[in-house]
């Protein structure tokens, strides 16, 4: 009998998808470095697009790692499921994050059999507090 919290997609299954169908994280360049069951940690390599005036990454790639991370995380609970979709996102930016790497952990709080919540932080590489908190819902399609 398998284990009902084993991740439902492998990270290589979830790089291959990234790799055949989310032409966008060529712009991003997004790194996942972990699934599990429900749970993903991603890094976004620096970059200088990503910079806003005053030296901060911006937050629409804080956003996009964020939802980039919740993907994997969802995948890792439902299987490789390419059409689960954001159906909200909502973040709190806590402090100004230094040029770098960005690293965000995800955990869900709920997979029901439609839609999927869950929890981010969003960390600079090697730095103690998040730069922003992320609250996102996913919508998983029906099976068919």
């Amino acid at each position: 009998m398998s284990d009902p919290r084993a991740p439902r997609i492998t990270l290589a299954e979830f790089e291959q998808l990234v790799h055949e169908q989310t032409p966008f994280n060529e712009l991003y360049g997004f790194v996942t470095q972990a699934i599990g069951y429900g749970t993903a940690r991603v890094r976004m390599p620096a970059n200088p697009k990503f910079l806003r005036p005053g030296g901060t990454i911006s937050g629409p790639a804080q956003m996009a790692l964020a939802d980039f991370a919740m993907y994997a995380a969802v995948l890792g609970a439902v299987g490789n499921v390419p059409l689960a979709v954001t159906t909200n996102l909502s973040i709190n930016f806590l402090n100004k994050p230094p040029p770098g790497d960005l690293v965000c952990e995800v955990r869900l709080l709920k997979v029901g059999k439609r839609l999927v919540m869950g929890d981010a932080i969003v960390h600079a590489a090697g730095q103690p507090d998040p730069v922003s908190h992320v609250t996102l819902t996913y919508s998983v399609p029906p099976e068919r």
